[in-house]
């Protein structure tokens, strides 16, 4: 599994919530934690328009062969950062055919609560991800309740992601 977190400031909440949904999901579908890749964008943002790069190029390698992957985003101007899109854009046509990806996003208030549908989703299906599942968009006000928001919406989401996980590549 891949967490990808486009957040511009390192060690962000919306890190903490892209964890926390990764935790959930690693436990739900019984999947090897050790084997989690963690992309905290804010610690390689100097990094990203430089094609040469090493540590970028290391990185969109080890989300690319993930079998799953969470790709978080804070809403800024009501969609994703800039920053998580200059990572996506890195990547070929079909780059991410292999994987199946959750969107998720989070925001101050509900009022972008389809953000991450009309927005994140698009980016991931156009990288030939599979994204089986609605999106989730969790507010601040729920940060501290993120058992109760997470697990809700695994409830619905597992058997879903675990079907598409199990797909074969050519019919994810």
């Amino acid at each position: 599994m891949a967490v990808v977190v486009g957040n511009p400031k390192a060690g962000s909440r919306t890190l903490r919530v892209a964890l926390a949904l990764a935790d959930t999901l690693t436990e739900r579908l019984q999947l090897a934690s050790q084997d989690r890749v963690v992309v905290d964008l804010a610690e390689v943002g100097g990094e990203l328009f430089d094609p040469d790069a090493e540590r970028v190029t290391a990185l969109l390698e080890a989300v690319a062969v993930s079998d799953l992957i969470v790709v978080a985003s804070p809403t800024f101007k009501a969609t994703y950062t800039g920053i998580l899109k200059s990572f996506f854009d890195r990547y070929g046509a079909n780059a991410l055919a292999a994987a199946v990806a959750v969107p998720l996003m989070t925001g101050a208030a509900p009022i972008h609560a389809l953000a991450p549908e009309v927005h994140l989703r698009p980016l991931l299906v156009e990288l030939g991800a599979s994204v089986p599942t609605r999106s989730l968009y969790v507010t601040e006000d729920r940060f501290d309740d993120l058992d109760s928001v997470i697990g809700g919406w695994a409830d619905k989401a597992c058997p879903r992601i675990e079907r598409a996980m199990s797909a074969p590549d050519s019919e994810r």
